[in-house]
Order: C-alpha cells, then sequence, then structure tokens
C-alpha cells in the first residue's frame, strides 16, 4: 500500500483528499503545516508527498527546500497544489524539486489520483 503525505492547512480540502486517497486503497498521512510536514516526511518516508504551498508555521517552498536538502538521495515526488499559479512560485518550485504543480482551482480529485500514480508508477 502506498503512503501519501499531505500537508495543507485546508481542513476541508484534507478531508475530501483523505477520503478520496483511501478510498482508492492509499495510506494517508496529513501535516498541517511545513514544520510538521517535513518532520512526516523524515519519520514516515511516503511514497508521495501532496504539498500546499501558503501555509502557518512553515511554507511549502520552504518545506521543499529544507526536504530536498535533508534528505539529498531521497527522490520522493513531491506534488504542489496551490492557489498560486504565477510563474514565480512555479519557478521556484521547480529550482527546488518539486515533480509535478496542480493550481487548486483547475483539479477535481480523481485528477490528483491520476497524478500520484504517474509520479509514483515505478515505486
Amino acid at each position: 500500500m502506498k503512503k501519501i503525505l499531505i500537508v495543507e492547512d485546508e481542513k476541508f480540502l484534507v478531508k475530501a483528499l483523505v477520503e478520496k486517497l483511501e478510498h482508492e486503497g492509499y495510506e494517508t498521512v496529513v501535516a498541517e503545516n511545513g514544520q510538521i510536514g517535513l518532520e512526516k516526511a523524515l519519520a514516515e518516508k511516503p511514497d508521495c508527498i501532496l504539498l500546499d504551498v501558503l501555509m502557518p508555521v512553515k511554507d511549502g517552498i520552504s518545506m521543499l527546500r529544507d526536504l530536498r536538502r535533508t534528505e539529498k538521495d531521497v527522490h520522493v515526488p513531491v506534488i504542489l497544489l496551490s492557489n498560486l499559479s504565477d510563474s514565480i512560485t512555479t519557478l521556484e518550485a521547480m529550482e527546488n524539486g518539486v515533480t509535478d504543480y496542480l493550481v487548486k482551482s483547475d483539479w477535481k480529485l480523481e485528477d490528483v489520483i491520476m497524478k500520484i500514480e504517474e509520479v509514483t508508477s515505478d515505486k
């Protein structure tokens, strides 16, 4: 069973993602900010991380940067989920090793499942 870490502070979205992922047969781990997300990523070794950008305590880009610095040899796929579609955020995410990027207003839960399957297919 593949483990997905959801790092997101919007409770409604977390609930929807957890329900959909678990229904599809994934194990889920949740963190409400980037600091807890980083700790759980290092401890839980997920197969994929769904990562919000704007969060309290530590934002998603900072978490991604710290994760890539800490775990240089671990290339866990990270899918950024954001309300931001600006090119600066996208570029910063790419520079820090994001696997893919989804703008929240542009996707449905099925799209997230398809993207997870795509980025974890070799695991």
